[in-house]
């Protein structure tokens, strides 16, 4: 790409219909998302962000930055431009940027490596252990309890371990939120597991997505995790879904082992790279 891109705190209603509409054009070409689903509800909703805009008549290249201490990107289509993190390295010290599949990039360190795994279905169905209740998930009802499971679970992870009553009641407002696919586990009194599932209705290849699964720390090493992946993918399959996919961290060899023997297999990685000002000086 050239040079030419603009920056804008936020989007004007003909900005915003532009950006959804290079999204896309782009998820029709990659058969894929373009964007990460928050970024792009963001968009949808004009929340606070740093958009760049790429093109004069018509919007050819978009990026998103948040405004975070060290702010990370992600470019419409996963891509990469030097030009855009070198104009971005004016302003911050560090650059976190996602890259999306095999691109090649010089320089910067990777922070983290997401795996994108496909599977087809069905797969064996585990019932839950005796004395165990599974059920959906009730909005207004279930919002506090889900939320101090699910952060219990991801304590330690940057992005899943810090949802908010607001994240959560977004979420449920989408139109892809379906109750059904949406499940708890009831176990000994408490809260113990959960296992959220999204259906992409308009990929032509309608896929299904292990969303969020959580299980709660004192109930870890019980095969919980097996229970409520099995389950929410029946969940997929009622609904006519034949493929399911789901990201995990490169990092979390027990999650990688469990999928692998589900049949999900590796179509992607997508690597977090943070570039400093110092580097791009060298």
């Amino acid at each position: 790409m050239s040079s030419s891109w603009r920056a804008a705190n936020s989007l004007s209603r003909e900005e915003r219909v532009a950006v959804l509409n290079l999204c896309d054009r782009v998820e029709l070409a990659l058969g894929r998302e373009a964007i990460d689903e928050g970024r792009r509800r963001v968009v949808v909703h004009g929340g606070v962000a740093q958009h760049w805009l790429h093109g004069e008549d018509t919007l050819d290249g978009y990026a998103h930055v948040t405004t975070a201490q060290n702010p990370s990107v992600e470019q419409c289509g996963g891509g990469f431009d030097a030009t855009l993190l070198t104009r971005l390295l004016e302003d911050y010290p560090v650059i976190d940027w996602w890259i999306r599949g095999d691109q090649h990039v010089v320089g910067g360190a990777t922070l983290r490596t997401l795996q994108f795994m496909r599977a087809p279905l069905p797969v064996p169905v585990i019932a839950p252990p005796p004395g165990a209740t599974l059920r959906n998930f009730e909005p207004g009802v279930d919002d506090d309890a889900w939320i101090a499971q699910n952060n219990a679970a991801f304590a330690d992870h940057p992005e899943q371990g810090a949802w908010t009553h607001a994240d959560l009641a977004a979420r449920l407002r989408e139109p892809w939120c379906d109750p059904s696919g949406f499940l708890l586990l009831e176990w000994r009194g408490r809260l113990v597991a959960s296992c959220w599932t999204k259906v992409h209705e308009l990929y032509a290849e309608r896929l299904g997505e292990i969303y969020v699964i959580s299980v709660h720390p004192d109930f870890r090493h019980l095969h919980l995790g097996r229970v409520m992946v099995t389950q929410g993918l029946a969940t997929l399959r009622r609904r006519g879904v034949n493929t399911a996919v789901l990201f995990v961290d490169h990092s979390n060899e027990p999650a990688r082992r469990l999928y692998d023997s589900l049949g999900f297999r590796v179509e992607r990685e997508d690597r977090l790279v943070r570039f400093t000002r110092q580097d791009r000086r060298a």
